[in-house]
């Protein structure tokens, strides 16, 4: 009974460019004009003063477009995907910016070197995971499974740029893991295969190559989607925040659900706190666990 394909339809805001008129009032080309460090701009071919309008939606008429086989030639399609996904929800307009474009190029090379080029190393590790795992790899392990959740939330509600952010988020925890031992490579192994499946829809012809770097003969698109265990999304430390006479001084992070001596202890011996208080003593200490510490003096 239904006549269309699908039940809803959720279609991307306007894609905006700034706009550009020579002397004369018309419109130029964004190919057309060099901007200067001091934000003047010149047409590239006559060198006469180029004024600089606002940010409009794309059209022939205003010729503020952008040549898509220009950007597929310079950067490929999965940076163009990138940058439109990430760059703002999709149902708002999409301010497209040379400097939007650069950035997810430089992320996606980021994201290049830490699987594509360590490949052998990332693809040897067993898929059994060790016995023994460092407590700081273990926390990227934990961010891997929540970072699966969030994102597989993201994208059904559509929060693609959400979605991204969570994804880049991920890597630079992998990138800094010091993988000093076989449980740190594993936990770094199964970080790369979940940043390649996640990122996958929105950039499927690197994640494609990624995941052949990774080891594995089948198509990516053919792999599940990764499942994560409810256990690493269970809070194991709090930041609470403390105060001195209703003034913030400071945080402390604490096991969940500390004993209130042992936050007491922790709140009175930040060096902000010692410095206010200048050797008095406390009148009282209001401890809420889980949430915030209030010195009065």
């Amino acid at each position: 009974s239904v006549k269309e394909p699908f039940s809803g339809l959720l279609t991307q805001g306007m894609i905006c460019h700034q706009t550009f008129r020579d002397e004369a009032g018309g419109w130029v080309l964004p190919t057309d004009v060099q901007i200067g460090s001091d934000g003047s701009a010149v047409h590239v071919a006559t060198g006469e003063a180029i004024r600089v309008g606002r940010s409009e939606k794309m059209s022939k008429s205003k010729r503020n477009v952008v040549d898509p086989e220009e950007i597929l030639a310079s950067y490929g399609a999965d940076t163009a995907r990138l940058f439109m996904l990430s760059d703002s929800p999709p149902k708002h307009d999409l301010d497209w910016t040379d400097a939007g474009v650069d950035g997810a190029w430089r992320y996606i090379n980021r994201l290049w070197r830490l699987i594509g080029e360590p490949a052998s190393d990332l693809a040897a590790c067993p898929s059994a995971a060790p016995a023994v795992i460092s407590p700081a790899a273990e926390n990227v392990r934990r961010a891997v499974h929540k970072t699966i959740a969030a994102v597989s939330d993201d994208l059904e509600r559509f929060h693609f740029n959400k979605a991204v952010a969570r994804i880049r988020e991920l890597t630079n925890r992998l990138e800094v893991l010091d993988t000093i031992d076989e449980g740190a490579k594993w936990v770094l192994r199964e970080g790369c295969e979940v940043v390649v499946k996640l990122i996958g829809p929105m950039m499927p012809h690197l994640a494609e190559e990624l995941w052949q770097r990774l080891g594995h003969d089948g198509l990516l698109v053919d792999a599940a989607w990764p499942d994560y265990d409810p256990a690493f999304l269970e809070e194991t430390s709090v930041t609470i925040a403390v105060q001195v006479n209703g003034k913030l001084r400071g945080t402390i992070d604490v096991p969940k659900d500390s004993a209130k001596d042992v936050i007491k202890d922790a709140a009175l011996a930040i060096s902000n706190v010692v410095s206010v208080m200048n050797g008095r003593e406390p009148r009282k200490v209001i401890v809420v666990p889980n949430r915030i510490v209030n010195v009065v003096v």
